[in-house]
């Protein structure tokens, strides 16, 4: 028997995911379109999955103390609006009609401040470690229920619209078997 198609409700929140919100978001502004979904890696400490270490960063309780590597994260105030972990558990902190604060400075097609415009998607994972069957999976769940909910004309990486800063999701991730899912579910 096939999942049931996830949903985004009125609010911009996923039905039936965790939920754990992050103070690091703000209004978008108004009569922005939400058209591009932003695909980013993230491990805390590097190279290291399974922990708390991303959720601590993006609710602000990330203990400085407690790895070497948080020391340059200190009073760093991000967020995303979906993380995907290793298994494909779907995690939101963000309400999607919310921007959330993960691409940083950053372009997409000659438009500055891409929080403005986009979904942030963190995937738990790095630029030297492939990414696993359920987390494609989840994505490409996920990206079906945001494009069904907003005019998503866009599907970029963060490395995409931060060239030369930012390298993720990296070159292990597999943009054509993303791209070969999403066609193959009619998009």
């Amino acid at each position: 028997m096939k999942a049931s198609p996830l949903q985004i409700d009125e609010t911009g929140c996923l039905d039936g995911v965790r939920f754990i919100p992050s103070l690091n978001c703000d209004e978008r502004p108004a009569g922005c379109a939400i058209d591009l979904l932003v695909i980013h890696n993230i491990s805390l400490p590097p190279e290291e999955f399974g922990g708390d270490g991303v959720i601590e960063l993006f609710t602000n309780r990330l203990d400085p103390e407690a790895h070497p590597y948080y020391q340059t994260l200190r009073d760093l105030k991000v967020s995303t609006h979906f993380l995907i972990r290793r298994d494909g558990e779907l995690i939101q902190f963000v309400p999607c009609e919310k921007r959330a604060w993960h691409a940083g400075v950053s372009s997409w097609q000659g438009r500055a401040r891409c929080n403005d415009f986009s979904i942030g998607i963190e995937l738990e994972g790095s630029d030297a470690t492939p990414f696993t069957v359920s987390q494609y999976e989840a994505l490409v769940a996920l990206t079906l229920a945001l494009q069904k909910a907003y005019p998503i004309t866009g599907i970029a990486g963060h490395s995409d619209i931060s060239p030369g800063r930012k390298t993720d999701p990296g070159p292990c991730f597999d943009w054509e078997r993303y791209r070969a899912a999403l066609i193959a579910a009619g998009c």
